[in-house]
Order: C-alpha cells, then structure tokens, then sequence
C-alpha cells in the first residue's frame, strides 16, 4: 500500500492547543523564535493543559499582544519573565504550568471528596434498606404481626341466611335474574 509522504503524520500534535504535543504519555511544549530557526524547549508536562499555559507565557514574552494563546483569558494570571532569555522563559513557563497543575489537582480533589460523601450516603441508604423494621415497635401495637396471623386462619364471617337446598328443584320459581 502506497501512501504520500505528506498524508502521514510524523508526530502527535494536540488537536486543540497551540505549541503542545505528546510525546511517551507526556505532554511536551516549546516554541520557536521569531525570525530565527530556533525553538525555546518549555518542558515536559503531565497534562495538555499545564504544556498550553507554558506555551502561552513564552508566546506572550516572544509575540507580545499579537500572540495566539491557547488561554487568552488567563493573561492576567500568567507570571512575566524577567527578560526575553530562553532561561527566563522557561521558567515563567514551568511557573504558570505548575499553577494550572495545581489549580487542576484541587479541583480533582474537590471532585473526588464530593464523590466520597455520594458513597457514603449511598452506602447509608443501601444499609438503611436492608435493616430490620420493628412494625409492633413502631405502630405502638404489640402483638400485631400474631393477631394479622391468626385473622388469616379464621374462616370468614358468615353474611345472609342459613344455606339451604340450593338445588334448581327447589328454586320455587325464583330466577337468578330476578333480583
């Protein structure tokens, strides 16, 4: 099978966010210069989130204002690096990463509290369910599930008259239809 050289990707580059790619289950981002061939190495990251915040504080120390950020309303947020080095921005970088780590770890462990107390309401309701539940105690009617019993046992009471030949015979001219 014959494919074109320009069909095949040569690398795996995050559809949504600018200047990020995954490379071995890791998020990797950097950027390269204005003018120049080189590019600025911003890091390693666990998340596509934390490798675009990096991308977007060296976008802003290298492009200025016309930069294209994958965060435009973090701006305000993002630490400035001390000069337009590589060093210093990749530090800004790694700043601005570990503040949106952080931000996404508190915001996974508010996420995983709330469903520790859904278990655990869970687990008293499904608990609750399974108990025992005294009706006599309740109702405040000792003996209740005995006299229920022995009702069942009894034979119902007797309604009309005492029987008699009910042979058609007998019917003395009466008619079921009669009534």
């Amino acid at each position: 099978m014959a494919t074109e050289a320009g069909s095949t990707p040569r690398r795996k580059k995050d559809p949504v966010y600018r200047g990020i790619r995954c490379r071995s289950g890791k998020w990797v981002s950097e950027i390269r210069e204005p003018k120049k061939t080189t590019r600025v190495w911003l890091g390693t990251y666990t998340t596509p989130e934390m490798a675009a915040a990096a991308y977007d504080v060296a976008a802003l120390a290298l492009k200025g204002q016309e930069a294209v950020l994958n965060f435009p309303e973090s701006v305000g947020s993002y630490p400035r690096p001390v000069s337009s080095s590589a060093a210093h921005i990749r530090v800004a970088a790694a700043t601005a990463a570990a503040t949106v780590g952080a931000a996404a770890a508190a915001a996974n462990a508010a996420l995983k509290g709330a469903e520790k107390e859904v278990e655990e309401v869970a687990e008293v309701v499904g608990s609750s369910a399974m108990e025992f539940v005294d009706e006599e105690e309740l109702l405040n009617m000792p003996g209740l599930l005995e006299e229920m019993a022995k009702g069942m046992m009894v034979a119902p009471p007797w309604m009309g008259s005492p029987p008699s030949d009910d042979s058609p015979e007998n019917s003395e001219g009466e008619s079921l239809w009669s009534y």
